[in-house]
């Protein structure tokens, strides 16, 4: 259960360089590649002629060429031409609409007449020089919902991340969830604590000491289709925690993409935007590391944690005041699923 009139992130630009890439996005295989100009495009990843994966080609003059038989299709999903053979007649392939922006690739899975382009968020920190961005990228075999579920309840990571970011304060400060439209947020507040390893790296590379007490804060904000964006960060106690100035405080903004593949699987776009010493590509490396090791300790979780649901399908899940903003997010999501499946008899109408 997913939106699919809504965008997604699909790829980062630098997977499209050397040939064509193939994505499973909610559960329709599709292959990026860029055109005669250099634009993104997108059509079904199935070659008409004998259903091979179009992926598996080439890209000529910004033209998929088959690794097949050599059957050469254009961006518009219609087949160009097949040495020796008149192929012109073909159907064509469904096309997808796709934008590069921000550094990511985005592309719309469902009815092409309502990709507004307009629609894909503004993200200052891609576009500021006073931000640097590190990331990546991870396939995970859980419902992309759980991982909204994680990331908007981040008591968590007092167990799975103990060595990183957890520390027993999360747990003692209740987090506050409201929602603002189709925005959900959930935020927490810990004042006068110690900061743990990340962060103590973190005050350390903005010139800030780090064996003295800090305000922590964690505000996390999810809007759809399965996009989380957490503010972070902590700040020599008593200096204004959140809203204390720059020279006292190190803060950042963690990126969460959630794209789904399938009912049971995802693209996972994570990284983290800082806005302090943005221009120290050692002190990116270094973030970029840890946070990886951070996720990966999730992505262990959430798959078994998919497992299990999987095995007991008539299992409840009991739900506490932490969960509040997976709750309320799934609740957005389930109202947006549900206004497309009662318009589909529409889309159905001018498709036919």
């Amino acid at each position: 259960m997913f939106p699919k009139n809504t965008w997604y992130v699909a790829c980062t630009p630098d997977e499209l360089e050397q040939q064509p890439l193939g994505r499973q996005i909610c559960a329709e295989p599709m292959v990026f590649f860029r055109g005669p100009e250099g634009q993104v495009l997108a059509v079904e990843d199935f070659c008409p002629h004998r259903g091979a994966p179009l992926s598996l080609g080439k890209v000529v003059d910004g033209q998929l060429v088959c690794g097949y038989h050599g059957l050469v299709m254009g961006g518009d999903g219609k087949t160009q031409h097949m040495p020796g053979q008149r192929v012109r007649g073909f159907p064509a392939n469904k096309r997808y609409q796709a934008v590069e922006r921000h550094g990511f690739i985005w592309v719309w899975p469902g009815d092409p007449a309502l990709a507004d382009p307009a629609l894909i968020p503004h993200l200052e920190w891609a576009e500021s020089e006073q931000w640097a961005y590190g990331g990546g990228l991870f396939d995970i075999k859980c419902d992309y919902r759980l991982m909204i579920d994680n990331l908007m309840d981040l008591t968590h990571e007092t167990y799975v991340h103990a060595s990183s970011i957890g520390q027993k304060e999360i747990d003692e400060a209740p987090p506050v969830t409201t929602v603002n439209g189709d925005e959900v947020v959930t935020a927490r507040y810990m004042d006068n604590i110690m900061a743990p390893p990340f962060w103590r790296m973190a005050l350390r590379g903005n010139g800030l000491a780090d064996d003295v007490p800090v305000d922590r804060w964690q505000i996390c904000r999810f809007t759809p289709p399965s996009h989380v964006l957490i503010e972070v960060g902590v700040a020599h106690a008593g200096k204004g925690g959140y809203d204390a100035e720059p020279q006292h405080k190190a803060s950042s903004i963690v990126v969460d993409f959630i794209t789904p593949q399938t009912e049971t699987s995802i693209w996972y776009f994570w990284g983290m935007a800082r806005n302090f010493n943005p221009g120290d590509k050692a002190l990116t490396a270094s973030i970029r590391e840890g946070q990886g090791q951070i996720f990966s300790e999730d992505l262990e979780m959430l798959e078994q944690q998919q497992q299990n649901l999987l095995r007991y399908p008539e299992r409840n899940l009991l739900k506490l005041n932490i969960d509040a903003g997976g709750v309320q997010s799934r609740k957005i999501l389930e109202r947006i699923v549900a206004a497309e499946r009662a318009a589909q008899p529409d889309l159905i109408a001018r498709q036919a």
